[in-house]
Order: C-alpha cells, then sequence, then structure tokens
C-alpha cells in the first residue's frame, strides 16, 4: 500500500516538478504560497530522499511541504499529499527517533486527514496523533515555538469526548503553547473556535482580536495571513 501511495504522489506532483526542479529548496519552501514553488522544493527532497533513504532533513522536510501541500491543493490531490506526508514523516521518525520533526509532521499531515476525511480517518489516526505529539512534546517542548502543545489542544478539541476528547485539555494545551509564542495566530485562532463552541463568545472575539492585531512573523507569513483571513471572517459571524 504503501508503494503505491507513493508512486500515485509520484505521478501527480514529481513528474512535472522534478523536471524543473532547481535552486535551494529551502528557499523554495518560504515562497510556498506559490504552490508550484513548494512543489519543487518537495521534488527536490524526493529526488534526494530517493538516491539516499538515510537523509533524515530531507524526510522531516518532505513532510512539512506535503502537509503544505494538501492543505492547499485541489481535492481531488489531497489524500494523495497528505498521505506521502505521513509516509516521509514516519521515515524521519525512524531515523532520527530523538529529534521532533519526523514526529510532528507525521501527526501534522495525519491530523490533517482525520479533519478532511471524516470520522473513520479521524479514529484510525487518533492515537497515533496524540503518541507523536506527545512525544514531540517530551523531546523538545518548545519546539517551533509549542507547537505540539498547539497541535494537541486541536486534538482534544476535534477528538469526541468519548474517545479522549477534552475541552478543558483543549485550552490547557492551547495556553501552554501561548507561553512560547504568545502572538501565535494558530493558537488564537484555534482558541477562538474552542470558545465559540462553548458559547464563550465575548472571550472567542477576543482571541480572534488577537489574531488580527498579531504581527507577521516571517518564519510563518503564509500561515499568519491565512489565520488573519479567518479570524476576520469568523469575529464578523460572531458580531452580526
Amino acid at each position: 500500500m504503501r508503494s503505491c501511495t507513493r508512486l500515485l504522489y509520484i505521478a501527480l506532483f514529481l513528474v512535472p516538478a522534478i523536471a524543473h526542479a532547481q535552486g535551494d529548496p529551502d528557499a523554495l519552501y518560504r515562497a510556498r504560497a506559490d504552490e508550484s514553488k513548494v512543489k519543487e522544493a518537495a521534488a527536490i527532497w524526493e529526488s534526494r530522499l530517493a538516491a539516499s533513504p538515510k537523509d533524515f532533513e530531507s524526510a522531516w522536510k518532505l513532510a512539512r511541504a506535503m502537509y503544505w501541500i494538501g492543505g492547499h491543493t485541489a481535492e481531488k490531490d489531497r489524500r494523495p499529499a497528505l498521505e506521502r506526508g505521513v509516509a516521509a514523516g514516519r521515515a524521519a521518525a525512524m531515523l532520527e527517533p530523538g529529534r521532533p520533526e519526523g514526529h510532528f509532521w507525521m501527526a501534522a499531515s495525519m491530523g490533517s486527514l482525520a479533519e478532511s476525511f471524516g470520522m473513520r480517518q479521524g479514529l484510525r489516526y487518533r492515537g497515533a496523533i496524540k503518541d507523536a505529539l506527545e512525544r514531540v512534546l517530551k523531546i523538545d517542548p518548545a519546539f517551533q515555538d509549542g507547537s505540539a502543545d498547539r497541535a494537541l489542544g486541536r486534538w482534544y478539541f476535534k477528538v469526541p469526548g468519548l474517545f479522549g476528547g477534552s475541552k478543558k485539555e483543549s485550552e490547557a494545551h492551547l495556553r501552554a503553547s501561548l507561553k512560547y509564542d504568545p502572538q501565535s495566530t494558530a493558537s488564537h485562532y484555534f482558541l477562538a473556535e474552542l470558545f465559540a463552541d462553548q458559547g464563550r463568545d465575548r472571550d472567542a472575539a477576543a482571541e480572534l482580536s488577537a489574531v488580527i492585531a498579531a504581527p507577521i512573523n516571517p518564519d510563518w507569513e503564509p500561515e499568519d495571513r491565512e489565520f488573519k483571513e479567518k479570524a476576520k471572517t469568523l469575529l464578523r459571524e460572531l458580531t452580526k
């Protein structure tokens, strides 16, 4: 199954990109708002990983790129991109189990699959996502400005209570992530969604205002801009 997924992924995404791949993949990834650039970066990392299967850096960076592609590509192409992200992240985690990158980006693509493709996918991945993120917390809780706490906050919010979800735990993890980046647009937006779900509209509005007012982080500019737009939309809905 993994080999079939890999071949489908290559056919859909990499054949055109590999033909033109050149330059610095890290620079290309920084320009990920341009779909062609992030696909070119992914093609370079895929090529390097094929040539050297123990290339940890290429494995986790490919996983990160596929997570972005999976969230910004056509619906029909989303699943193979995210499944390739899971596979690349798993490979990185196996190569360097004491490093956080592989565990985190594997969990990120699993989470996107769970949110995009219904309850069955959510139940399939819920344990693996939580285990991977808790592993990141043990390795380095400050990784990527508290990204593991941020993602666990999302996990506890999205997973039904019957299967381990908890609004209380969600808020605790999201607030913990803000210790590392008090102006995180992602953490504030996820808190806003949590509060809105609980009927705490005033608290939600405050978090959305924090998202809109936060400065752009150069490392996460595309993500920050997207969260700001979503915050404006949700704030309008809350204040109708």
